[in-house]
């Protein structure tokens, strides 16, 4: 009984909280644009303020923002009126979120920032309150009823609120034309930093790290230098030191069903079609793809004479977080 109670209050919230943000489409119209241009055109900061649920809202929005190419923070409405309000400079912009437009933290900072010349955008479930009226831009978080069984809880009230954020932010990283790499470099911590930031000279062994001997050494020679290196694999070099074939460990097993010695010409055995080469410029997440659709496990790094001139494994890439 407990369970399937819990369930259905999960369900109904659900529905609620979408049909209220369904309910908002229509609220997207010319305000929306001008609150948009608005954020576009602030030279400064874009700051988000509120108190409460909303003040929660307002922080995670000045996160997304700040992530997505716009210059954000957030800052208390109350903490404002006792000093904060200093972080405001005539060259940004502001947005206020409030369920009632009506909070006394809010009122205090009104007038301030109109005798400013502050932009202010007012994101509120009553566009008709003190807020919504003071505001240049108001853009409507109305909903029918919270989510919360009492009608008390900011439920639905909070999730419109967020959305419009999502909404602004969304619309602003399409009209900078914002793009991954910009999201990158803003989150070169996390996995789709690391994808596309980290290219293979940032994972590669260089110098006597690279596992390379002469087309004209034996099997041997060859050998000893890839158990050195430990990559499980050795790069084959004319006089020139270019590269014309690569040995693997898996090619050590196939030369010795040929019936190859330790004596035998490495270049009798050497894979003369090398495949996995990549520059050093490649993406990281690039050269993996790579190993994939070649099924191999290491990769060489080339200049453009074919020159190596760096070396990796799929160990490597694992250790820098790509994969």
């Amino acid at each position: 009984m407990f369970n399937s109670t819990c369930i259905n209050a999960g369900i109904r919230v659900l529905k609620e909280e979408a049909q209220a943000l369904l309910d908002l489409v229509p609220t997207i119209n010319e305000n929306f644009a001008k609150a948009c241009q608005i954020m576009l055109d602030t030279k400064g900061k874009v700051i988000l303020t509120g108190v409460g649920k909303s003040g929660h809202v307002a922080t995670k929005i000045a996160s997304t923002l700040a992530s997505t190419g716009t210059q954000s923070f957030f800052v208390q409405a109350g903490e404002a009126a006792h000093g904060d309000l200093g972080m405001i400079g005539p060259d940004d912009s502001v947005i206020a979120i409030s369920n009632s437009g009506e909070g006394s933290e809010l009122k205090v900072l009104i007038p301030i920032l109109k005798r400013r010349q502050i932009p202010l955008i007012a994101i509120t479930g009553n566009v008709e309150s003190s807020l919504g009226k003071a505001a240049n831009v108001t853009l409507s978080a109305h909903v029918q009823r919270e989510a919360c069984p009492l009608n008390l809880a900011p439920t639905s009230s909070s999730t419109a609120e967020l959305a419009i954020g999502d909404a602004l932010a969304v619309a602003l990283i399409e009209a900078r034309g914002f793009t991954e790499k910009d999201f990158a470099l803003s989150h070169p911590g996390g996995a789709l930093g690391r994808r596309l930031l980290v290219h293979c000279q940032d994972v590669m062994h260089t110098g006597s790290e690279i596992p390379v001997v002469n087309v004209k050494v034996s099997l041997k020679e060859a050998l000893f230098e890839m158990t050195q290196k430990t990559l499980g694999f050795i790069c084959i070099v004319d006089d020139e030191h270019k590269l014309v074939g690569v040995y693997t460990d898996g090619d050590l097993r196939r030369s010795l069903e040929k019936g190859a010695t330790i004596n035998s010409p490495i270049k009798d055995f050497m894979s003369s079609n090398v495949r996995g080469i990549v520059k050093q410029d490649t993406l990281a997440a690039d050269a993996l793809a790579l190993m994939h659709n070649l099924k191999i496990n290491s990769l060489v790094v080339v200049d453009d004479n074919n020159h190596p001139i760096g070396a990796f494994n799929l160990h490597d890439l694992m250790r820098a977080g790509i994969m």
